[in-house]
């Protein structure tokens, strides 16, 4: 979560591609893991600190049902299933919290800083405005940061396990992205690049040279703005799962 926090800090600065070991620091200034392993690597980030792998009740927004790209096109199947590196957005996509907003309220800024982030992935307002905005509410000591992942671990979103397992199975590269996204795709690539997050930010990965895919996953934030302008929305990993060939992945 402190990794995800920094990280996001300098999206413009080039992005590292790091082992898992080299994320355990507060203090790192980009984040992109490669799943390397078929066990979900936000598991690995820590021997000494525990990560919730938390059962969740989607609740499904009332328009949901409205939204066209509730079932994917063709074209979206085709791409989706070519993939050969999927990124994942970590805040309300890999883990059921927006790590700002928990070190927040650990902080004692939880409410201002919840109302900035509700702009930024809404699109309301640039993303480094409520940034800057957010850090100067919470004014976080490293040591703040260390007490808050201590007390409050991440809380694993259901079903990204088993959607990795099965990515990799694929020979699907899989990463975790915070910031930096262009560059990655820059230094790596790859010919058909699908990303993954829910907020207006992980849309934008959507452009000419960027993704050629963006999944909108509202399982934990509903972003109607962000959802509408995606190729496919889901409220559930599963429902990307069923889409791939299904390889052994209990190796």
């Amino acid at each position: 979560m402190a990794s995800s926090i920094s990280a996001r800090t300098s999206a413009r600065h080039t992005l590292s591609v790091s082992p898992l070991s080299s994320v355990r620091s507060a203090q790192t200034s980009q984040l992109a893991i490669r799943a390397a392993n078929p066990l979900f690597p936000c598991a690995k980030l820590s021997q000494a600190r525990a990560v919730v792998a938390a059962p969740m009740k989607v609740s499904k927004h009332p328009s949901s049902s409205c939204l066209a790209n509730r079932q994917p096109s063709k074209e979206v199947l085709e791409t989706w299933r070519s993939a050969d590196a999927v990124c994942f957005d970590v805040d309300s996509t890999v883990c059921l919290d927006e790590g700002i907003d928990e070190l927040a309220d650990f902080c004692g800024a939880g409410q201002a800083v919840a109302e900035w982030t509700t702009k930024a992935m809404t699109g309301t307002v640039p993303f480094e405005e409520a940034l800057a905005a957010r850090i100067s509410l919470i004014k976080p000591s490293l040591s703040q940061v260390q007490d808050c992942l201590e007390k409050r671990p991440p809380r694993i979103s259901p079903g990204i396990a088993d959607l990795i397992k099965t990515l990799i199975a694929n020979n699907t590269e899989v990463f975790l992205v915070s910031g930096g996204f262009r560059q990655m795709i820059e230094d790596r690539g790859y010919k058909t690049l699908v990303m993954i997050g829910d907020g207006a930010t992980d849309l934008e990965a959507r452009q000419p040279g960027g993704a050629d895919l963006f999944i909108c996953y509202a399982g934990v934030q509903m972003r109607e703005a962000v959802a509408a302008k995606a190729d496919w929305t889901v409220f559930e990993f599963q429902e990307l799962i069923s889409e791939l060939p299904q390889l052994n992945t209990s190796q």
